[in-house]
Order: C-alpha cells, then sequence, then structure tokens
C-alpha cells in the first residue's frame, strides 16, 4: 500500500495546493487573490477507493481487472483506471454487463457501492471482489436495514439514479419484506406528507415515484412507519427540512405519542460531504468576486457547493483548467439545465479576488491547475507562482 499510495501522491498531488493551504488558503500574485476554501477535495472515502484500485491493479497484474461504474465522480481520475486496464461494467443502459464473467476474473466496487442483486450475480460467477464502498455509505446501509427489519419503510433523501441511493435502496428492501420511497426536492417531499396527512390519489403518488419506490409499494400500508435516510452526499440542511417535514406529518396524522413511535431519523449526512460545505460557508462570508467550483459535473456533493455559491455570488462549475478558455469566455455547468454552457465577460479586470472550493472526488492537481490558469489569463505566467 506504500508503494501505491506513491503513485497515487504522483498522479494526483500538487505542490502549489500544499503551499496554499499552508499560508491560511491565501494567494496573492499581483493585483490576483485566489482564497482556497478551507477543506476541499479528495476526502478519506476517495482517497482509499483510489488506493484500493491501484492496488488491484498490481496484485492481480495477471488477471482481467473490471470496475462496476465509475470509481469516483472525476472524468481525470476514472479516465487514469480506464488506462490501467480496468475495464467498465455499466453499459449504456446503466446496467452490469456481467454475463462474460469467470472464476478468474477480479471485479472492483466503487465508493458509493452496488446493489445487492449485482454482487450477488457476481459472487455466482466467482469472481474476486475488491470492495471500495466507503464506510459512510455503509453506515447508511445500517440504518435501512435496521428499519426494514421493523417494518418501517424508509424514505430516502437522494437521486434515484444514483449509484449510491440504488445501493442504499437495495439494503432497505431488507429480506424482501422492506419497502423505500426516494424524494429528491421538498416538493416531493411536502407531496409526500399531505398523502401522509389526508391520503388521496395513489396512482397519482405511484406515477410520480415510479422510477424511485421499492416493489410493491403501496402508500396507504407503507407510510404508516417511515424512517428518513439520505445519499450521503446531500446538503445536511436539505435532507433536515425532509427530516422535520415527514416527521410533522406523521404527527399531525397519528398524534405525538403515536407519531413518536412510528417515525425514525438519523445523520447520516457525509463528514467530508458536510465540512466542505461548512467550509465554504465561512469562505462566502469574505468579499469576493467570483467563485470557481472545480469537480465533475455528476458529482452530487460537488453540484451542492456550486448551489452554495450560486446563491450568494458569480459562481462557475468547471470540470478544470480547460473550461477558463479566455478571459473573455468561460464555460460551466449549468445546474438548472443540467448541461454545459458559456459566459462572456467572466472575469473582471482591476484589483480581483477569486474563491477556489472543490468537492471530495476532485484531485490537487485539477486544482492546481485551475489556479494557475487564473493568473495566466490575468497575464501572471505559471513560472511565477511555482517559482514562489
Amino acid at each position: 500500500m506504500a508503494k501505491v499510495q506513491e503513485q497515487v501522491e504522483s498522479h494526483y498531488r500538487s505542490t502549489v495546493v500544499e503551499r496554499i493551504r499552508g499560508n491560511g488558503g491565501v494567494l496573492q500574485v499581483g493585483d490576483t487573490t485566489v482564497l482556497l476554501a478551507k477543506q476541499f477535495g479528495f476526502c478519506y472515502g476517495v482517497e482509499r477507493a483510489i488506493d484500493l484500485a491501484y492496488a488491484a491493479h498490481k496484485v492481480f497484474k495477471d488477471k482481467r481487472l473490471f470496475i462496476l461504474g465509475e470509481i469516483i465522480h472525476n472524468p481525470l481520475v476514472n479516465d487514469q483506471i480506464a488506462a490501467m486496464g480496468i475495464k467498465n461494467l455499466i453499459g449504456k443502459n446503466r446496467e452490469a454487463e456481467i454475463e462474460d464473467l469467470t472464476a478468474e476474473d477480479v471485479v472492483i466496487v466503487p465508493a458509493f457501492g452496488t446493489d445487492l442483486d449485482t454482487l450477488a450475480k457476481i459472487h455466482e460467477r466467482g469472481c474476486q471482489i475488491v470492495d471500495t464502498t466507503c464506510g459512510d455509505v455503509m453506515s447508511v446501509w445500517k440504518r435501512v436495514r435496521q428499519n426494514a427489519s421493523e417494518n418501517v419503510t424508509s424514505i430516502i433523501h437522494g437521486k434515484a439514479e444514483h449509484e449510491e441511493t440504488k445501493a442504499t435502496a437495495s439494503r432497505a428492501l431488507g429480506h424482501g419484506h422492506g419497502h423505500y420511497l426516494v424524494v429528491l426536492t421538498l416538493a416531493d417531499t411536502d407531496y409526500v406528507c399531505d398523502y401522509i396527512r389526508h391520503g388521496g390519489d395513489k396512482e397519482a403518488l405511484l406515477e410520480r415515484f415510479k422510477d424511485a419506490c421499492s416493489p410493491g409499494f403501496d402508500p396507504d400500508i407503507h407510510l404508516k412507519a417511515v424512517g428518513v435516510a439520505n445519499q450521503t452526499t446531500m446538503l445536511r440542511g436539505e435532507t433536515e427540512d425532509v427530516q422535520r417535514r415527514v416527521r410533522a406529518a406523521i404527527i399531525d396524522r397519528d398524534g405525538p405519542e403515536q407519531g413518536a413511535k412510528n417515525f425514525r431519523f438519523f445523520d447520516t449526512i457525509c463528514g467530508a460531504t458536510q465540512e466542505r460545505q461548512d467550509a465554504l460557508r465561512v469562505l462566502l462570508k469574505d468579499k469576493m468576486d467570483l467563485l470557481l467550483v472545480v469537480g465533475g459535473y455528476n458529482s452530487s456533493n460537488t453540484s451542492h457547493l456550486a448551489e452554495m455559491g450560486e446563491a450568494e455570488l458569480p459562481t462557475y462549475f468547471v470540470r478544470g483548467a480547460n473550461k477558463l478558455e479566455s478571459a473573455k469566455r468561460i464555460t460551466h455547468f449549468n445546474l438548472h439545465q443540467k448541461s454545459e454552457t458559456t459566459t462572456a465577460d467572466w472575469l473582471p479586470t482591476g484589483p480581483a479576488v477569486i474563491g477556489i472550493t472543490a468537492g471530495a472526488s476532485c484531485p490537487n492537481n485539477l486544482i492546481e491547475e485551475t489556479i494557475l490558469r487564473v493568473y495566466e489569463l490575468r497575464g501572471i505566467p505559471a513560472e511565477r507562482i511555482l517559482g514562489k
């Protein structure tokens, strides 16, 4: 593992980022100041997943290696994994293509985990499994399994199509007797809460959540006792709001005493996700001209950082330095349109203060490249930064 960690560090470390962090998160050169959030980039769970994937490549060098989707939600890291010859098993239909696997093959489970059905099929083929699932994700699984064992339906705050939520939902079934319902927005939550309080059109509810509930889910039966869980990378404040609204609906329906028995809640937000959100809140108190959020567009925790920034100042969510095309043009991800867009005249002239943060799946070298590009566009060459 020591050799593996050395290799990983050589791929993803950044002396510039380390220097800025050592200087209290501030880099000032000329009339350009970069402020870096106190917490950003790779978390422990991500580092562990990458280390294990690299280790598998070394240990099983004479075997075929596969991975169930992306190791994390970052294109650079996933391209590096692919370049090592580790083949992605998830096809265009988002299902695992495991028919050709044999007992001689090695399958890596990514940091998000995988659903029990897929895992069972891989076990049936006798494959060696390298499980990199994050411990925080497994903590959620423990809670939803407990719900299922007590005939409590899990209301999961998350994205129904996200790998982690799919994996969690499969555990919420318990031994086949459990149920789940996935809510993404507060509007979803309010819809469910209204049904809890007053009942309503069952078919309409099932249609709305047709891709976000367990097989055989019946709201008239399975919303009697509920427990709120979550995808670990959601905004804590929003998950807490989901929890409060569902709890209030249960108490309105059942009264305080019985309502307390029919509602469960556990704090299962990932610690690293929360640290990065808290650090950004602190950073946003500083006077800045704009914020750059660096990371993969399909990264949930990174998207939430961009949402937080957008509420306060001009914010640009970018995959990397190449999206900073010029001082007059930037290509960035629009969270509302769910696609890339371009903005003109994004970089101010004159003295400027620019904030930077990154999600838990973004390596430091991408952050460094973005910082160097900002200074380059401000007329300060990389050599001047690197030489300081």
